[in-house]
């Protein structure tokens, strides 16, 4: 990770990042199944599950939502390996929340949020093809548009904390 592109705040990032990399490397430590320690092949890869983890909470936190344009930022760092290694670790992103949430004080009350996700403008609701069969046409109300796409429905609590979503 010494080889990041962009001169400005590299200290600040790379300290950042440390901490980062550190916390994620006790929770892989921590909830990690023996199955997902030991796969096949583990021993080769070029970064460890900890690091992936923690490039995924970087990732979110600078607030850069695609992958490519994220892995664009490191010399050396495979878009597609990068993309595989973390589909795999979604089970255990999903298991660390779960035993987080049971550990959250959640004696106020519970909301649930519906999310519109569009996957296209407007103007191509009817002609899109990705996720055709999966995804339908809703009905945004506050904006009064119809939308492409799905709709996240979540459960958070009183102080804001997401409990779980589907």
């Amino acid at each position: 990770m010494n080889h990041f592109k962009l001169n400005r705040f590299f200290r600040h990032l790379q300290v950042s990042f440390s901490r980062l990399n550190a916390i994620c490397r006790s929770l892989y430590k921590l909830y990690a199944p023996d199955e997902l320690k030991h796969r096949r092949n583990v021993d080769q890869v070029k970064l460890s599950d900890s690091s992936i983890l923690a490039l995924l909470i970087w990732q979110a936190e600078i607030r850069i939502e695609s992958q490519r344009r994220f892995c664009s930022f490191f010399v050396g760092l495979a878009h597609s390996r990068f993309n595989r290694q973390a589909r795999m670790l979604l089970p255990l992103i999903r298991y660390i929340r779960q035993a987080w949430n049971q550990e959250v004080n959640t004696t106020g009350g519970l909301l649930i949020i519906d999310i519109p996700v569009p996957l296209c403008q407007p103007v191509r609701n009817y002609r899109v093809k990705i996720f055709r069969g999966i995804a339908d046409i809703g009905y945004k109300a506050t904006k009064k548009i119809y939308y492409y796409g799905f709709k996240v429905h979540a459960i958070v609590s009183d102080d804001g904390y997401l409990l779980d979503m589907q």
